[in-house]
């Protein structure tokens, strides 16, 4: 038990830190619009470390201008609070702010029996808002722990938009400098990435060698108390090394020594559940199809060659095909709608968007296509794809090349990645 002398002083001091914040500014997220801050259930926003999840849920308070309470577990100094104690934090925050309908709680993980605390001010109809790391608050601990009393939003790093805004970038205007800076701007944002502290570090091999470290011994195998742990943590900077891949889980087992291809399951699954790595499932009307061959991409591509031993050139393509992707896990989520790869082994295409059982819009994605037989290859395996899914909105998406491209009775839009990333997603 702590002190409650001891507890408002480090209240007052998280309070102190919250009004630093208030005199900075903070780029807008898109997904502040799926917090709701009229609802009854409590708002969990989960994603990976250092993605700006508690930066997101001050913004909307904030924004919002209602009289809100804070608490961040993450702190040496509450480290003894139990579930008990909880209810002395309450006691504090009503000293210190007086009536309050809104809590903001971060990390609050590490406090044992946090749900039944959450539960009881849900009760209250008190509004919850909550961030914390991987290790506790996956989706399937909140359904169990809530009981449905959740919604759950999923922050990934910064798009190209939202880089954009954090960096003043003309987003609008059409005139030779301003399309210029864009695609600076992109250059920098392909080779950064989109963590939102790594914009202002020079030097970032440190920082993201930090945050893959704490993903997977804190959020991993702490939680699921993996066996292996050095030869876990070897697959999983190999994936990171050579993805985007497909998954082949009978190589991975030999490769690294585990006992059965279950194993290596399991551990790509706990990699995605930390949302360092993300899947993608082949396209097929065959659900048995679907769910064999899943193809891996990083979660931002800071992760694929700033890390020490990385060993990675630049891989211009697969940093594009990267962020297409990422983007489109944004948008498709918004619409409820589901992304796929397309794989016949003898054509490949790199995206199907689909609506339901319906292919809404296939991509291609590749780098430069100023080589003949590339932008054959590439339309080839578009169009390929575009008359076995019955699709006709189809995008090639290069580096820096415009253009419509009439084949047969399909027209093909490409467009740089820059600019489509800034378009009106239809």
């Amino acid at each position: 038990m702590i002190d409650k002398r001891i507890l408002e002083n480090v209240l007052s001091d998280q309070s102190e830190e919250l009004q630093i914040k208030r005199s900075m500014n903070f780029c807008r997220r898109k997904e502040e619009d799926s917090v709701d801050l009229k609802s009854q259930l409590a708002q969990v926003v989960i994603g990976v470390r250092r993605s700006g999840k508690s930066t997101l849920c001050y913004n909307v308070l904030q924004r919002s201008g209602v009289k809100f309470a804070y608490v961040n577990f993450d702190d040496e100094r509450l480290t003894s609070l139990t579930g008990k104690d909880l209810n002395d934090v309450l006691e504090v925050f009503y000293k210190m702010y007086g009536n309050f309908n809104y809590l903001f709680i971060d990390e609050i993980q590490n406090i044992p029996e946090w749900y039944l605390f959450v539960n009881r001010l849900l009760r209250k109809r008190m509004h919850v808002i909550v961030t914390g790391s991987n290790a506790k608050l996956l989706s399937g601990e909140l359904a169990s722990h809530l009981t449905g009393r959740h919604h759950d939003i999923s922050l990934l790093p910064f798009s190209f938009a939202e880089y954009c805004d954090y960096k003043n970038v003309d987003t609008k205007s059409q005139t030779t400098l301003a399309i210029a800076l864009r695609r600076a701007a992109f250059d920098d944002y392909m080779r950064k990435g989109g963590f939102p502290e790594l914009q202002d570090i020079a030097d970032g091999r440190e920082y993201i060698d930090t945050l893959v470290d704490n993903v997977l011994k804190r959020d991993i195998e702490q939680r699921f108390k993996i066996s292996y742990k050095a030869a876990f943590e070897q697959m999983a900077q190999h994936l990171l090394n050579v993805s985007p891949t497909i998954i082949v889980e009978r190589e991975l087992k030999k490769i690294f020594g585990f006992k059965s291809e279950h194993t290596v399951r399991n551990y790509v699954s706990y990699l995605c559940q930390a949302y360092l790595v993300v899947g993608l499932h082949k396209y097929s009307p065959k659900s048995r199809l679907r769910v064999v061959g899943e193809k891996l991409y990083p979660i931002d591509v800071a992760l694929m060659n700033n890390r020490t031993d990385a060993f990675a050139g630049e891989n211009l393509g697969w940093r594009l095909e990267t962020i297409v992707f990422i983007e489109l896990l944004r948008r498709c989520k918004h619409k409820g709608w589901d992304v796929y790869y397309y794989n016949d082994r003898t054509k490949e295409c790199d995206f199907v968007v689909c609506q339901g059982n319906t292919a809404v819009m296939l991509i291609q994605v590749s780098y430069d296509i100023l080589n003949l037989k590339t932008r054959k290859r590439e339309i080839s395996g578009l169009l390929h794809a575009a008359r076995k899914t019955k699709c006709n909105n189809l995008f090639l998406l290069t580096d820096h090349d415009y253009e419509d491209v009439k084949e047969n009775e399909y027209t093909i839009n490409i467009r740089p990645v820059y600019d489509w990333l800034l378009q009106d997603f239809e």
